[in-house]
């Protein structure tokens, strides 16, 4: 099942606001075993970003196109990976890239159609519909490989409030099934814009993994204090915390290494038998905490009371 989650505003184009309108009229299924993990809060941080991203994008677009153009968010969805791919043409131009220090693998998706179009526009044509449905010539590559990098470009400087990323690009791959960016069972983000070129409407998606934004998500979202007042409070609750985790009593054992004894063997044991321990007389004694050995001692006595000194172990010396 697919769960949404979709971007809160309004788009600049009729069009775009009318698949907005389509979008929130749609009932998505819940699936209770893979909940939504991305929140309102972390759309709306990425939203914001992205908007820029759009934005930004058109200026490219319509600068290196030489022509009209016009990018926009359309929605922002959490899915996993195979769900991603799924929804792709057999045959498109996806840019695989690294987003250090983002780790993990991130996808520029344009729709094949759209990106012969653009480098039918670069090489001065008039990107007409009539476009070949294959893989770009070398040439063709080379010619669009200056658009991905300034839209890569522009990627950074969007995500720089939330994460410094350094995008670079990896890998090109055309068909959806050989593109091993992530596992099919992997949460993605996947951020989908309504492209248009002229009087052409197309698409463009960006799919990055959850996993990696997530922290930088959560990290700025996290209110930081405002004041010295207030980050002086919150150092002075620090200190009070560890003072009073110094202060909380554990139990302590002190063990002697275990003896295994047969069912037989337990089962006879009676009053006033004795027991041999597998425990060697210039052996120390494990301290204990909660099932862990963090020291070693011997046994003794401190007046009425049975006490154990600390001593260093053969390995601790050497």
């Amino acid at each position: 099942m697919k769960t949404a989650q979709h971007v809160d505003g309004h788009a600049r184009t009729p069009a775009a606001r009318a698949r907005r309108r389509d979008r929130a009229a749609t009932v998505v299924p819940y699936d209770f075993s893979r909940p939504i993990q991305l929140s309102r809060e972390h759309t709306r941080m990425l939203q914001i970003a992205f908007d820029g991203f759009a934005r930004q994008a058109t200026t490219v677009f319509t600068s290196v196109l030489r022509t009209v153009c016009q990018v926009n968010l359309i929605v922002i969805e959490q899915r996993s990976y195979a769900e991603y791919v799924d929804g792709l043409d057999a045959l498109t131009h996806m840019t695989i890239f690294s987003a250090d220090p983002l780790p993990g693998r991130c996808v520029m998706e344009i729709p094949l159609e759209t990106s012969m179009a653009a480098v039918d526009h670069m090489l001065g044509g008039h990107g007409r519909g009539d476009q070949p449905h294959r893989a770009l010539s070398e040439i063709e590559s080379n010619v669009m490989a200056g658009l991905i990098d300034r839209l890569l470009a522009e990627m950074r400087y969007s995500m720089s409030g939330l994460v410094a990323i350094d995008p670079e690009v990896r890998a090109t791959e055309y068909s959806p099934q050989f593109a091993q960016v992530a596992g099919a069972g992997d949460v993605v983000v996947l951020l989908s814009f309504e492209l248009k070129i002229g009087d052409r409407d197309s698409s463009l998606s960006l799919c990055m993994p959850f996993s990696s934004i997530l922290p930088h998500l959560v990290g700025a979202s996290s209110p930081a204090p405002a004041s010295d007042r207030e980050r002086a409070e919150l150092a002075r609750s620090a200190k009070t915390l560890r003072q009073q985790f110094d202060q909380v009593p554990v139990d302590v054992q002190v063990r002697f290494r275990p003896t295994a004894l047969t069912p037989e063997a337990l089962h006879g044991i009676s009053v006033g038998d004795v027991v041999r321990l597998n425990h060697p007389a210039s052996a120390p004694l494990d301290v204990v905490v909660d099932g862990t050995t963090f020291a070693h001692a011997t046994p003794g006595a401190r007046g009425a009371h049975l006490a154990a000194l600390i001593v260093p172990t053969q390995e601790s010396t050497s």
